[in-house]
């Protein structure tokens, strides 16, 4: 069915947060689990990793630009695994699961299928996401000849500022980046800018007007193809449970479930109208690339009595009181404890959060 009203708009926008936060923790533990973390094939899923985070914050920015608020404090977007891609036609599960080619053929490939020129579009159900976005496009062009959708934008709210985002490896800077929302040509230029770097369109190889940058169904068909070597990697234990490892490694597990978890309440405060916007943006990087990725390099290389390597589990984890930093840092004490050789990065961790 068509997207007819404003309330159905919002909906779907939400819809396509929740889609770009599904495909992030997969992407990223099949990242984890190649051990040459500077290879060509963890850079170019890391590249993937850059832009669904930006795809996120362009969706996000789309709604609160036609009169909604992500809400990124409660669990409504976080995937549990294995789950299904949202709306995806067949049905797609996904798995937490290390690298292979069977992985990025069958799941990784399929989730960037790029769509059939002439393809219909499918707001609902959806082949490919680039019907779905397409659907999107669709909906705010008739939608907006009888609706001031753009009546109250939120313009202090999007994250618009460019230096907010920048492109890494693989990436180029004028595939597009981080833009402020307040009209239908911008919506519109943010929904091709998600659809070119990713998808693209049937046999659109090029994410970029220069060809410096590859969509991500492309950097996932060169290492595909073998043109990008995937090498050693390690056997982590497929959708796993913080339960399920050693209490010595569990505790690790759990402060790295404790840190996502509160990249969440760090986005809530980056999509509001609040200052101090950059410190908000800062700290989400500080998290990422600091202790959350050592962390979870650390548990990918913790052999188990079955041959499996431990790995970070991307649970939610429930914080018990209105304070989340005090519960990041309690954890944090406890997995020292039992790891002083981790101190470094668990202090990183302490601080990311204060």
């Amino acid at each position: 069915m068509p997207i007819t009203t404003h309330e159905e708009l919002r909906k779907h926008i939400e819809l396509a947060i929740k889609v770009e936060l599904t495909t992030i923790p997969p992407y990223l533990f099949a990242m984890y689990s190649i051990e040459d973390q500077l290879s060509e094939p963890a850079l170019l899923i890391r590249s993937i990793v850059a832009e669904e985070m930006l795809h996120a914050a362009l969706a996000s920015n789309l709604l609160l630009a036609v009169g909604g608020r992500p809400d990124f404090k409660s669990t409504r977007y976080i995937p549990v695994f294995p789950a299904d891609l949202p709306h995806h036609v067949p049905p797609l599960t996904i798995d937490l699961a290390r690298c292979s080619l069977e992985m990025i053929e069958d799941v990784f490939m399929r989730i960037e299928q790029p769509e059939a020129r002439g393809a219909p579009a499918q707001p609902d159900e959806y082949e490919t996401l680039g019907q779905f976005y397409h659907a999107l496009e669709i909906g705010l062009q008739e939608l907006s000849e009888s609706v001031d959708l753009f009546a109250k934008p939120a313009l202090d709210s999007q994250m618009s500022d460019p230096s907010f985002y920048n492109p890494v490896r693989f990436d180029a800077e004028d595939s597009g980046g981080l833009m402020l929302i307040d009209g239908l040509e911008s919506a519109i230029e943010a929904i091709e800018i998600i659809i070119h770097q990713g998808e693209g369109l049937s046999d659109d190889r090029w994410a970029d007007p220069d060809h410096q940058e590859l969509t991500h169904y492309y950097k996932l068909e060169r290492i595909l193809g073998g043109d990008s070597q995937l090498g050693t990697v390690r056997p982590l234990r497929p959708n796993p449970t913080s339960d399920s490892y050693p209490r010595h490694i569990g505790v690790v597990a759990d402060l790295f479930n404790a840190c996502y978890r509160y990249l969440y309440f760090v986005m809530d405060r980056m999509f509001s109208d609040d200052p101090a916007k950059s410190s908000h943006v800062g700290r989400l990087y500080r998290l990422m690339t600091g202790p959350m990725s050592q962390l979870a390099l650390w548990l990918a290389a913790q052999p188990l009595a079955d041959g499996d390597h431990a790995a970070p589990t991307f649970e939610v984890f429930e914080f018990q009181t209105n304070d989340p930093t005090q519960e990041v840092r309690a954890l944090a004490d406890e997995a020292e404890e039992a790891h002083a050789e981790l101190a470094p990065i668990i202090e990183s961790a302490r601080a990311a959060v204060s």
